[in-house]
């Protein structure tokens, strides 16, 4: 890559334990790994950047040189608001409501747990101020603003030394003149103070939704902010002068500026991207329904796409705070590499959710660990090697692992070191097993229909164990597996969503105004993408509405790919309603009557094509030995290939392992693996075949029903 003079595009992705990056220039691709560091996210990022130019024969200004464009994604925004160390935020309310935040809508999150209590708010009720004014459902102003309680409010937030405010009244997403007005008054009084409006962050109805998501947006928006300024400043000062764009929940990416308004857009960017380049992915095989996980150092994120759809939810909680705008729905748990392994008072053996992360790290990283994780587990049974770990940059002690397992596992369970780490592989495995049902089973998909795709630096060696449990018939290793998240988001589009509630009747539908409504949201979306620099032929719009029946409290999103909304076309939306209500649901009912809540919009700037050369590894002997690896019953042999030279069309038969610098491949004994002609790994069951296993995942199984 050094020769060319091609521009180059990275991913990132920041986590808690590693920063992946893969650098992209015509059609060649570098992937890079480092430790994260939480107390210098961008001098560890710099610090991956220089690792990547040294791969590429540049200084690391000559690569931000000729650097068009970096795509981020983190998780400072999400453990901001898991950790609280978000800044001192206040809200701004219509008089009256001001408890409104801290009652939340009143049901328990475990219907069978009397005592449970909600979680500390994110705002005091000292630092809720109300403000006088009124305005109806229709827009119309009951009450003028009462410029003497916005006074009143504003000399409260100065003696709380407040450093974000939150403003949402009652109607505002109705008509904002009031929240405007009130924001004018905080930017003159304070002008270092964040000012976060519901009518800007989820112009919709439902008030605690609505102030609950612009609370959230107040309070880890100024963190963010301060990190990406601070990020793009040390870039720019490297010789960077491309686009630094930030990768939204959503799955899609926006540019510096509404990220550094929109924070809560970017609280779980992190794992958003690897459903998109899941699904890529598996489309290189004509399959179009793909269940992705990526196991890191700290968790386990598991999302579905069916039908070539990544599952996009409109509402979440994260660590009990409702956020209600889209998101990639990724199911996570605290599953990954650096999960603690444990022995609780019941003598059970418990993996998870804490993780030793990346400082102290698992003990055979030789960092100061003490408590035994997976990594240590998978060490001892043989799935990774201590000498090329991480391309033999990290030397890993099995010495240490083996006796952190023996005094804090195996002692206690009574069994010898080797099997309470093999019990710890499948604890943990099962804990994925169950968060893959969850996102799967449990909303009725039947997981035989989908290829596994396995991601992350310990996602490939877990991968065959979880998937012959749920009957998965194939499973996916993307070459770029331990950095699937950065791939992601260089696979991602810009993308804006924009949403207008506007309750109404079917049968009574103003077809004028809701038309009118979808053309002022559809040239706003064109609009944000033109200057984000969205060339017109690249930019799509597409168009929904939220319905419901009347009396029923969640909607159901339906496409509307009419821009006139003609007699014919309310009927399709109706009928399109119906059927979609039948499928999510079971049953539909034609004849009662339906309302439009919402119109949603979203513009999407199309991302530049990534290819993928047929390629296969740089070729040699892919074999390097043999080593003992620990498969159910005990010790058994193993191959040992090095990924990077395996070449398009080899066939390996389990048991093996292969090895790459960033992630490793199990293939049990009785699976096998086929490397095709991108240079990604198939590993399916061999008395199916290849053949076998991707018609089964294309055409579903036979049987049905079965969980």
């Amino acid at each position: 890559m050094a020769e060319t003079k091609a521009a180059y595009r990275i991913g990132v992705d920041v986590g808690g334990t590693f920063i992946d990056l893969m650098v992209s220039a015509g059609g060649r691709r570098l992937l890079c790994k480092t430790l994260s560091d939480p107390e210098d996210r961008a001098g560890a990022l710099l610090a991956g950047l220089a690792l990547a130019s040294e791969e590429l024969g540049l200084t690391l200004r000559e690569l931000l040189a000729r650097t068009e464009r970096i795509i981020h994604g983190s998780t400072i925004a999400t453990n901001a608001l898991l950790t609280r160390n978000g800044v001192r935020t206040a809200l701004l309310t219509t008089a009256g409501f001001r408890d409104v935040l801290n009652m939340r809508r009143g049901m328990r999150s475990d219907l069978y747990d009397p005592k449970q209590s909600p979680p500390d708010p994110l705002i005091s009720r000292q630092r809720i101020h109300p403000v006088t004014e009124r305005i109806d459902s229709d827009g119309a102003v009951l009450e003028p603003l009462d410029g003497d309680s916005v006074d009143r409010a504003v000399a409260g937030l100065r003696r709380a030394s407040v450093e974000s405010v939150a403003v949402g009244l009652v109607f505002a997403f109705a008509n904002d003149s009031h929240e405007r007005a009130v924001a004018a008054r905080l930017r003159e009084a304070l002008p270092e103070v964040h000012v976060s409006l519901s009518s800007e962050v989820l112009p919709e109805v439902r008030l605690y939704e609505r102030l609950s998501t612009t609370a959230v947006n107040a309070y880890v928006t100024p963190v963010l902010a301060t990190y990406l300024e601070s990020l793009e400043r040390r870039l720019a000062d490297n010789g960077f002068r491309g686009r630094l764009l930030v990768m939204q929940s959503s799955g899609g990416v926006m540019g510096l500026e509404p990220a550094t308004r929109f924070g809560v857009r970017s609280v779980l960017s992190g794992p958003a991207a690897g459903p998109v380049a899941g699904l890529w992915y598996a489309g290189l095989h004509g399959i179009s329904n793909a269940i992705t996980t990526d196991m890191g150092g700290t968790s386990f994120d598991v999302s579905l796409a069916d039908g070539g759809e990544v599952e996009v939810t409109k509402e979440t909680e994260i660590s009990g705070h409702r956020i209600a705008l889209p998101m990639v729905a990724v199911h996570t748990i605290g599953a990954g590499g650096g999960s603690i392994v444990t022995v609780d008072g019941r003598g059970l053996l418990r993996v998870g959710p804490e993780s030793a992360g990346s400082t102290p790290g698992p003990v055979c990283y030789g960092r100061g660990g003490d408590r035994p994780t997976v990594t240590d587990a998978d060490l001892l049974i043989g799935y990774l090697d201590a000498e090329r770990f991480w391309g033999g940059r990290l030397r890993l002690d099995e010495d240490a692992a083996r006796e952190a397992f023996r005094r804090n596992v195996a002692e206690p369970l009574g069994v010898d070191p080797v099997r309470a780490a093999y019990g710890a592989h499948q604890v943990v495995n099962a804990n994925m097993v169950d968060a893959i049902r969850e996102v799967s089973v449990r909303r009725g998909h039947d997981p035989r229909r989908f290829v596994l795709v396995a991601a992350g630096g310990a996602g490939p060696i877990h991968a065959c164990a979880i998937a012959r449990e749920l009957d998965i018939g194939l499973v996916l290793v993307p070459r770029e597996a331990s950095v699937m998240c950065a791939a992601g988001q260089l696979l991602s589009d810009l993308r804006h969503d924009f949403v207008r509630s506007c309750v109404m009747s079917l049968d009574r539908l103003d077809r004028d105004r809701v038309e009118n409504h979808f053309r002022d949201l559809r040239r706003a979306a064109t609009d944000a993408l033109l200057a984000e620099g969205v060339p017109r032929h690249r930019i799509a719009v597409s168009s929904a509405a939220d319905v419901r029946y009347v009396g029923q409290f969640s909607e159901v999103e339906v496409p509307v790919s009419e821009t006139a909304m003609t007699e014919a076309a309310v009927a399709a939306l109706a009928r399109e309603f119906h059927r979609i209500h039948e499928s999510l649901n079971g049953y539909s009912m034609p004849d009662a009557a339906a309302e439009i809540v919402n119109l949603r919009v979203v513009g999407r700037g199309a991302a530049d094509s990534e290819a993928m050369p047929e390629s296969g590894g740089t070729g040699g002997t892919a074999l390097t030995g043999r080593r003992q690896a620990f498969f159910g019953d005990g010790f058994r042999e193993v191959s040992v290939y090095d990924g990077h030279r395996l070449a398009s069309g080899e066939e390996l038969a389990g048991p093996a392992v292969v090895e790459q610098e960033t992630t490793t491949v199990v293939v049990p004994p009785e699976y096998q693996l086929a490397c095709d002609a991108f240079g990604n790994y198939l590993v399916y069951p061999k008395e199916r075949g290849l053949v076998e296993s991707l018609a089964r995942v294309k055409s579903g199984p036979e049987e049905k029903g079965r969980e």
